[in-house]
């Protein structure tokens, strides 16, 4: 009775050395159980958050080739370590339950999602890229000037695209033929 009488942890504050509560004295066997996801992970890979163009680099910790937990990568000059709530909360855009793994499509006046082969969707759109270049190609404009064009097709990136990415963007969309390309890259 009395050693579960002082295993409470008010009493191992005040009859301990740890006075503020900060230590061992607030301690549970259990807590003294427990070991870190990170410590059980097969290996670690680096990363960067999706989420804005800061570009915080974070530390993805894989266990059975699961992610069991994404944090800041403390060598990093960006974040150095710390993530906003989105960054933090990063995990579960690969492990959510609610995540979709699949290709949905809804054909013209549908009602319903459907499922598409990613073979099948990406046949889909690359037909469509080529049927709107070839409707709306332009040799000549209205003044006879050569300008070898669509209007048709425009790209318009999001704030997690870097550099690079908008790089090669620009590059494809411009074989294409589109002038009407804009970012936000902001690193």
């Amino acid at each position: 009775m009395a050693r579960t009488f002082l295993s409470w942890p008010v009493l191992r504050q005040l009859t301990g050395a740890d006075r503020l509560g900060r230590g061992t004295a607030v301690r549970s066997r259990r807590t003294e159980e427990i070991t870190a996801r990170t410590e059980t992970a097969d290996r670690v890979a680096k990363s960067v958050c999706p989420y804005c163009a800061v570009g915080c680099a974070q530390k993805v910790y894989v266990k059975d080739e699961l992610v069991i937990q994404i944090e800041g990568d403390p060598d990093s000059p960006v974040n150095r370590g710390r993530l906003c709530p989105k960054g933090s909360a990063s995990k579960n855009l690969v492990t959510s339950p609610l995540r979709q793994t699949t290709v949905k499509y809804r054909a013209p006046y549908a009602t319903e999602w459907t499922d598409l082969a990613l073979d099948t969707a990406m046949d889909m759109i690359a037909d469509r890229v080529v049927k709107a270049r070839n409707d709306t190609w332009q040799d000549v404009d209205e003044q006879g000037r050569r300008v070898r064009r669509t209007l048709g097709i425009a790209s318009l990136g999001g704030a997690t695209l870097d550099n690079e990415e908008n790089y090669l963007i620009k590059k494809l969309f411009t074989a294409m033929g589109a002038i009407q390309i804009e970012n936000q890259a902001r690193i």
